[in-house]
């Protein structure tokens, strides 16, 4: 069967791989070509869609990248952006007891979501390793985000616990996984997506890369429809400058005291008359989640 890469005219495909000069494009007949991409264009990342031309058998040039319906960002250093990944509807949060638990890079998260109009979905991982001391923590923890209005789950790759919930949440839907390094984000993947080894042999042969591929921000196809983004674990996750009101936005708890401060440029920090603290204060808001916004709003203090 003729390849559509052999056809001269720009080609609709999508970057299932980032390797910063180059991009792993799949093509609409499902073929993944090698390409580069054209001078002048943005900042080529996983989930894009473009047009593209083949340049040989399996290679060729990005020639337009087409619009993004969203856009997950994080910092570039230099109190700007860049994009993570594009095109995605849901953020899965993945932490877990080991590494250390850190509620605040799970708010970081929440935030970059909220702020990219997709949806949150905090999974907190290896459920067998939870000792009975913890468990009220965790519980506690499931329980306040949901009451934000936040999906949380609890799941054990080693077991078998919340697989079931977690891949009815993904199907349909592009997702990107995100988390610290740790947390169980391989093993996860490989529950739900079983012929993964295969996946990233396919990839690997493709770039001609090797096992670069498993460092790399890369989308898998899920056997029950939808796409899986599989993002490298960090230490950290930065948000980058984000103005007052745009940070407050991303804190859904918020939204029904916005606007009923006494000053219009209400910082939420230590103003009278706010709100916000003043919810805080009464115990309708939880001062863990207020303190990760006033660390995002003045992390030169923390």
């Amino acid at each position: 069967m003729k390849s559509e890469a052999s056809e001269n005219r720009p080609l609709h495909g999508l970057v299932v791989v980032n390797y910063g000069k180059n991009q792993l494009v799949e093509a609409s007949d499902g073929d993944l070509h090698r390409c580069v991409a054209r001078r002048g264009l943005p900042q080529i990342v996983c989930g894009d869609e473009v047009e593209w031309q083949a340049t040989g058998e399996q290679t060729g040039v990005i020639e337009t990248l087409l619009p993004r319906r969203t856009t997950l960002l994080r910092a570039d250093g230099n109190k700007g952006h860049r994009p993570l990944a594009t095109n995605i509807d849901q953020v899965i949060i993945e932490a877990a007891l080991e590494p250390a638990l850190d509620y605040y890079l799970i708010d970081k998260y929440i935030v970059a979501a909220e702020l990219a109009n997709t949806t949150p979905l905090v999974v907190i991982n290896k459920s067998d390793l939870i000792r009975p001391e913890d468990r009220e923590r965790i519980d506690r923890l499931i329980a306040e985000y949901r009451a934000i209005g936040y999906s949380a789950l609890l799941t054990s790759a080693l077991e078998n616990t919340g697989i079931t919930e977690f891949t009815e949440r993904l199907t349909d839907k592009t997702s990107i996984l995100v988390g610290q390094s740790g947390v169980g984000k391989s093993s996860l993947i490989k529950r739900l997506l079983p012929a993964r080894d295969i996946a990233v042999g396919r990839l690997s042969a493709a770039s001609g890369l090797g096992k670069h591929t498993t460092t790399s921000t890369t989308l898998y196809r899920l056997p029950r429809g939808g796409n899986l983004i599989d993002s490298p674990g960090v230490r950290d996750f930065h948000l980058g400058e984000v103005d007052r009101n745009g940070l407050a936005d991303g804190f859904r708890e918020f939204q029904a005291y916005l606007g009923q401060c006494r000053f219009n440029d209400c910082r939420h920090l230590s103003e009278p008359g706010c709100a916000i603290n003043a919810a805080v204060a009464d115990g309708k808001l939880l001062d863990r989640r207020m303190e990760s916004y006033r660390r995002l709003l003045q992390p030169e203090k923390y």
